[in-house]
């Protein structure tokens, strides 16, 4: 890792420290975000972002409201069909708003463990868990690109929203999922996320850009190629949609976002 990942590393760290106890006031990874100040307000602010995300306002309404941030690119658990009794990991879990819905999926024959490397998230979450008596989740502090904490061939899910293109090295990251996933089929991830028309060089690479899901995205081909290199089969794009348009129509970059799943 060069001084230029350590530094997106930390700012990434920084601003979704402040996203946990703030409120999400600098739009990161949607279109559509607001904030209000008080814990209590953050989740019906962000309440129209998700939204217009794709989930369901009957399915939010059953978890923890301080969980929603308006924080993604899509709604990874809509199309995972996760199953009574799974074992899930989210990446990037933040406050904990796909855990949680994961978790009145799962039931309490199953599990749901959240993975992020920003304390504030790991501590809103598991605040939220605590009070709200969720005794099939659990928060792990973790760096996926490097190891996710999750032992080998144990989950039958792993989701992401909007996390992936955080990340420096998407090969490594694709594989610690696959390394996690159950074998033979039987594990699966489904990720929601950022691709981009056209990639940044490393010497154009704004921070603050990459903080916001931008700069560290991937072409589509790429991002797919990087599934394949790490291991998966059967890879499928499940949904596709344009996201936002970066500079004029003529030489800017146009994102979109992407719902992919993919098998061991």
């Amino acid at each position: 890792m060069n001084n230029n990942d350590v530094n997106i590393k930390e700012k990434i760290k920084e601003r979704y420290g402040k996203i946990a106890v703030f409120g999400n006031s600098d739009s990161c990874c949607t279109p559509y975000s607001e904030c209000c100040g008080s814990e209590e307000n953050q989740g019906v602010s962000a309440m129209q972002s998700i939204e217009a995300i794709g989930y369901n306002p009957a399915e939010l309404a059953s978890i923890p409201q301080s969980s929603i941030l308006g924080v993604g690119c899509g709604n990874p658990t809509k199309f995972a069909h996760i199953q009574g009794g799974d074992v899930v990991v989210d990446l990037g879990s933040g406050a904990g708003i796909d855990v949680f819905l994961a978790a009145n999926i799962v039931k309490d024959n199953g599990k749901v463990i959240g993975v992020d490397m920003t304390d504030k998230m790991l501590e809103k979450a598991r605040h939220n868990a605590e009070k709200f008596n969720y005794k099939n989740v659990e928060f792990r502090h973790g760096d996926i690109e490097k190891r996710i904490p999750v032992e080998d061939n144990s989950a039958d899910v792993v989701i992401s929203n909007c996390v992936i293109n955080l990340t420096s090295n998407k090969v490594n990251t694709f594989k610690e999922i696959h390394r996690i996933l159950k074998p033979n089929g039987v594990g699966k991830m489904v990720i929601s996320d950022l691709v981009t028309s056209k990639e940044m060089n490393e010497h154009s690479v704004n921070a603050e850009d990459w903080c916001s899901c931008i700069d560290g995205a991937l072409t589509k081909e790429n991002y797919l190629k990087s599934t394949r290199e790490a291991g998966f089969t059967n890879i499928e794009v499940l949904d596709e949609k344009p996201y936002i348009e970066m500079g004029n129509s003529d030489d800017g970059r146009k994102i979109s976002s992407l719902v992919v799943k993919a098998t061991k």
